[in-house]
């Protein structure tokens, strides 16, 4: 006959078993959902350039520090909020490249993100390169 102790480990160890299924379970979902999400915040929507007087390239912010700039898009005649376009820069040599531009005219290339990770930039338009227009 089974006594009492015996089934209380067959309950234990078939309990055992179950929680680790459920725990697997639970972290292949959190796996698979983590990647989408990742892989959702980093789709490109569009890609593209813009021309227009690089007037101003930073560094900034407080937890991730980030490469931001604005260019005066070309054929604006008055500096204003709808002429200016925000960016943010993808690397260090982009944006070492683009200190030495600023105040030139620029073509940009960039590509936008549904929604860029904070460690990317305030913005979702991520420039990863810039030529010279004033040659």
């Amino acid at each position: 006959m089974n006594s009492p102790v015996s089934k209380g480990k067959a309950v234990k160890s078939n309990f055992s078993k179950f929680m680790r299924k459920v725990l697997f379970v639970i972290v292949v979902l959190f796996l698979l959902t983590s990647a989408g999400y990742y892989f959702y915040r980093n789709f490109t929507v569009s890609e593209g350039t813009r021309i227009g007087l690089l007037y101003k390239i930073s560094k900034k912010g407080i937890l991730f520090k980030t490469y931001e700039g604005q260019v005066q898009l070309a054929g604006a005649t008055v500096m204003s909020k709808e002429s200016a376009w925000e960016f943010s820069v993808v690397d260090k040599n982009t944006y070492q490249a683009l200190q030495q531009l600023e105040g030139k005219t620029v073509r940009l290339y960039y590509r936008e993100k549904v929604d860029a990770f904070p460690w990317q930039g305030e913005t979702n338009y991520l420039v990863y390169k810039a030529e010279n227009l004033n040659n």
